[in-house]
């Protein structure tokens, strides 16, 4: 008697075989499992917690010196109502600048010059105002400012009042 033997299965097929099993292994283990009415169990992952940054005091470069700002040139920091007498835009006259109130985000203040007078008000993080201040009148603008030095102008003494976050103001008074 013969032997007779089968054929094994053809490459082909069994590419074929492979794919379907590796295709059923694939999607039985991106299902979603079957919802139940336990909460899961809370991951236990390490939190780096970081506490929120002290807000800064914005530094001047006079610092809180109100007699920095006589010759009518100053950059000062301050932190409670003051006033400060400088030199006014007419050769020897005297102007003074008065801080009203001041507190978070919050400035006020007054400038008198011989028979001119000017006031001005700001509120909210990064506002401030600008008093152009001149021999014969004044005029203000109020908005968002930074605290940079503002540039002279002829004949004007200009005066940058800006907000701080901790209840303090940065004062500039700039001389042309």
């Amino acid at each position: 008697m013969s032997r007779r033997t089968r054929p094994g299965p053809s490459p082909a097929r069994t590419a074929l075989t492979a794919l379907a099993v590796l295709t059923a292994v694939a999607t039985a283990a991106c299902s979603n499992a079957p919802e139940s009415d336990e909460e899961p169990a809370p991951r236990n992952s390490p939190t780096t917690s970081r506490p929120a940054p002290e807000p800064t005091t914005p530094s001047a470069a006079d610092g809180t010196d109100i007699s920095a700002c006589a010759d009518g040139d100053c950059e000062i920091t301050v932190t409670e109502p003051v006033t400060i007498p400088f030199q006014g835009p007419a050769d020897g006259s005297r102007a003074t600048l008065s801080v009203t109130a001041v507190g978070p985000d919050e400035i006020e203040y007054e400038v008198k010059s011989g028979h001119n007078r000017s006031k001005g008000s700001a509120s909210g993080p990064g506002q401030g105002c600008l008093t152009y201040l001149r021999e014969n009148g004044s005029g203000n603008s109020c908005g968002p400012l930074d605290a940079t030095r503002p540039s002279p102008q002829p004949g004007a003494v200009v005066i940058q009042a800006t907000t701080g976050t901790n209840g303090t103001a940065v004062l500039h008074i700039v001389s042309p």
